[in-house]
C-alpha cells in the first residue's frame, strides 16, 4: 500500500526555506531495514567470535570466508538490479532478498559446527542482501526529489542503524541468559527477520498505479528539476556517461582499501585483551555515532555537495587505521576507532547512493546503483582476502600499514576523479543549487 506522504508528480515544490517532509515510502523502507538489521546484526556481532574464538578459524580462513561470501553477491546484485528495473519490480525482487536473508538464519541454526554449512548460510545471507539492496535504494531514489536525496538516504540509514544498534544488545542479552548458546541467537534472529519480511509485504508500495492514484516516481516534471533521459541499452548502458563511470571506478578504488569491520573489532579485542563475552558490544559505539550523524551528514551533503563528505568520510577511516597503530592509551584507541568508524559510515554509505542517483537514467535506477555496489563489493572481497593473508603471514601491524597506504592513495585518486555537482541535460555535471552564486 502507499503511505500518505508518498510524493506525486503534480505536487508543487516546497517554498524556499521550508523543510520538506521525508516521503512515507522512505519511512516504510526504514522500518523494514530497522527490523531486518536487528536480525542480521545479532548474527554479525557474534559471528567473528563464534568462528575465530569458538571454532578456531585462522584470520586467513575468516578473511576467505567473509570475503568470498561477500563477493558471491556481485552477480546477484546486478541481476537483482536489472530484474527490479524491468516493469518496476522493485518490491518483488527486494522482498525475495529479505526472505532469503531471514531463511539463512535457519541454516546457521542447523549447521552445528560444520564450516561448509556455515559458509553456505553466510553466503545465503549475503546473497539476500545483494538482491534487496539495489531495489530498496532505487525505491528511495524514485520516491525522493533529487535535491533531497542526501536527507532521504540519511533518514533511511539512521533507521537502519537503529536496528544495528539494537541487534548486538539483543545478542549479548541472549548469550548472557543462555550461557553462550549461539543457537538461541540464530533462532531469535530468524524470527525477527521473518517479521521484517512481513513489514515489507504490508508497508512498501509495489508498482505505480496507472489510474491516477499515488505514484511511485518523484516530481520529475517540475521546472526546477531536470528529468534524466529515458534509459536505452542494457545494464551497462550507464557507463557511457563519463561522470557515472568515474563514480563506479572510485567506488571500486575506495572499496579495495576498506578493511572489514570484523577485522577492526578483532584487532581491538586483541589489543585490549578484554573478555570475549564483551565482544558483541564493540559495534554499538560505531552504530551510535552513525545513528547520530546519518541525517545531519545527508542534509550537509545536499547543501554543500556529496563529493566532499564522501572523501572526508574515508579520511575518517584512514585515521581509524592509524589510531590502531599508535601507542596511545587503550581507552583512547577504543573510543577513537569506534567514533571514526561511525563517522565513516554516516558520511559515505547513503551519501554514495545519493551522489550516484541523479546520474542514472530513468528506468535504470536499480541496475545503476547495483553496479556501483557490485564494484564496491568485489573490491572489498579482494581487500578482505588480502588483509587476512598479510595478517597471517606478517602480523596485524604490517597488514594495517598496507591498508593505510592503499586507502591514502585511493582517497587521493578519488578526489581527482569524482564528479562535482548535479547532471545537466547534456550529461555534464553542473553546480548544485547550494554551489551557485546569486
Amino acid at each position: 500500500m502507499y503511505l500518505a506522504t508518498t510524493g506525486r508528480r503534480d505536487a508543487p515544490p516546497a517554498p524556499s526555506g521550508v523543510r520538506r517532509r521525508v516521503p512515507g515510502t522512505v519511512l516504510a523502507l526504514g522500518a523494514v531495514s530497522l527490523v531486518t538489521d536487528v536480525s542480521s546484526e545479532m548474527v554479525t556481532a557474534v559471528l567473528p567470535l563464534y568462528l575465530v574464538l569458538g571454532l578456531g578459524l585462522s584470520p586467513l580462513q575468516f578473511g576467505l570466508l567473509d570475503g568470498l561470501s561477500t563477493g558471491a553477491t556481485a552477480l546477484v546484485r546486478l541481476l537483482g538490479g536489472a530484474t527490479a528495473d524491468r516493469d518496476g519490480r522493485h518490491k518483488q525482487v527486494g522482498g525475495l532478498g529479505y526472505a532469503l536473508s531471514a531463511c539463512s538464519r535457519l541454516g546457521l541454526l542447523l549447521a552445528g559446527g560444520a564450516t561448509g554449512w556455515i559458509a553456505g548460510a553466510i553466503t545465503a545471507d549475503r546473497l539476500g542482501k545483494g538482491v534487496r539492496t539495489a531495489p530498496r535504494d532505487a525505491l528511495i531514489t524514485l520516491h525522493s526529489p533529487p535535491e533531497d536525496l542526501g536527507r532521504a538516504f540519511g533518514t533511511h540509514r539512521a533507521m537502519d542503524t537503529t536496528g544495528a544498534l539494537l541487534g548486538p544488545l539483543a545478542a549479548f542479552a541472549l548469550l548472557w541468559a543462555t550461557a553462550d548458546a549461539y543457537d538461541a541467537v540464530f533462532a531469535v534472529s530468524f524470527c525477527v527477520g521473518a517479521f521484517g519480511v512481513l513489514l515489507w509485504v504490508l508497508l512498501v508500495p509495489g508498482r505505480a498505479r496507472a489510474d491516477g492514484g499515488a505514484r511511485a516516481l518523484p516530481d520529475r516534471a517540475r521546472p526546477d528539476v531536470q528529468a534524466a533521459p529515458r534509459a536505452r541499452g542494457g545494464l551497462f548502458a550507464g557507463l557511457r556517461s563519463p561522470a557515472y563511470r568515474r563514480i563506479v571506478l572510485c567506488a571500486g578504488l575506495l572499496g579495495a582499501a576498506t578493511v572489514g569491520d570484523s577485522f577492526l573489532y578483532l584487532l581491538l579485542q586483541r589489543r585490549l585483551d578484554f573478555d570475549a563475552t564483551w565482544f558483541p558490544f564493540l559495534p554499538l559505539g560505531a552504530a551510535g555515532v552513525y545513528l547520530l550523524l546519518a541525517v545531519p551528514a545527508g542534509r550537509l551533503a545536499d547543501r554543500v555537495g556529496r563529493r566532499g563528505p564522501l572523501l572526508y568520510g574515508h579520511g575518517a577511516l584512514l585515521l581509524a587505521y592509524g589510531l590502531l597503530l599508535t601507542s596511545l592509551p587503550d581507552p583512547v584507541v577504543l573510543l577513537g576507532v569506534l567514533a571514526l568508524l561511525g563517522i565513516f559510515y554516516a558520511t559515505t554509505d547513503g551519501v554514495l547512493m545519493a551522489l550516484t542517483g541523479p546520474f542514472l537514467t530513468e528506468g535504470r535506477q536499480a541496475g545503476g546503483l547495483a553496479l556501483v555496489q557490485t564494484a564496491q563489493a568485489l573490491a572489498r572481497l579482494g581487500a578482505a582476502v588480502a588483509f587476512g593473508a598479510v595478517w597471517t603471514a606478517s602480523g596485524p601491524e604490517t597488514a594495517l600499514v598496507a591498508a593505510l597506504l592503499a586507502l591514502a592513495v585511493a582517497v587521493g585518486c578519488s578526489a581527482r576523479l569524482l564528479p562535482r555537482g548535479l547532471p545537466a541535460p547534456s550529461g555534464r555535471p553542473v553546480p548544485e543549487p547550494s554551489e551557485r552564486t546569486d
